[in-house]
């Protein structure tokens, strides 16, 4: 597993969830929720400074896939969500990360917490983050970076898959973020 903080964004369309790991990749915590801010992306650029000022290798960004694992509505808004924090901190990969059940998630480790559902509200996008940034941390220590790496602006993303040999085919994605093969191979 590669050593260093990732930062999950789990967007919502009123509300942002932010979560961190710490340096070694072992524990996600939940960081603050930011207000959306469509008309403006002041909530894009506070989550491109979070992710300097932390020294970021990675940014997860929950991706809504429906149940059947096709992209929806919700899931173009986060793929032109991640394309938004490309641009504004493009030093900083982007992971696409399935997030299908996360908030589900989170919402019974709040009221297993003895939160009520009022309360819930203040903090779920922030304990979505978690669960999300958790099973990717998870997963990485298994040797399988889950999702897929945005490199660029809509329609020109790349996709990193990973085979059973640590290897991966480098892919492009038309603009609803589907991967096409690609004719480079990259290492995974």
């Amino acid at each position: 597993m590669r050593p260093g903080v990732r930062l999950a964004v789990d967007v919502g369309s009123v509300r942002v969830g932010l979560a961190a790991c710490d340096p070694a990749g072992v524990i996600a915590s939940p960081v603050r929720t930011l207000v959306r801010d469509p008309g403006h992306d002041a909530d894009v650029a506070e989550i491109a400074a979070e992710a300097r000022a932390r020294g970021a290798v990675e940014i997860v960004l929950g991706l809504p896939l429906s149940l059947d694992g096709s992209e929806g509505p919700a899931a173009l808004r986060a793929l032109d969500y991640a394309d938004k924090i490309v641009r504004s901190v493009p030093e900083v990969p982007v992971r696409l990360v399935d997030e299908r059940l996360s908030t589900v998630g989170a919402h019974r480790a709040l009221h297993a917490a003895g939160l009520k559902e009022k309360q819930f509200r203040a903090v779920v996008d922030q304990a979505a983050a978690v669960v999300l940034l958790q099973a990717t941390l998870d997963a990485e220590r298994t040797g399988h970076a889950p999702g897929r790496v945005v490199a660029g602006p809509k329609g020109r993303r790349k996709a990193r898959h990973r085979g059973q040999g640590g290897t991966g085919t480098e892919q492009q994605a038309d603009a609803g973020g589907r991967a096409r093969p690609h004719a480079t191979e990259g290492k995974g």
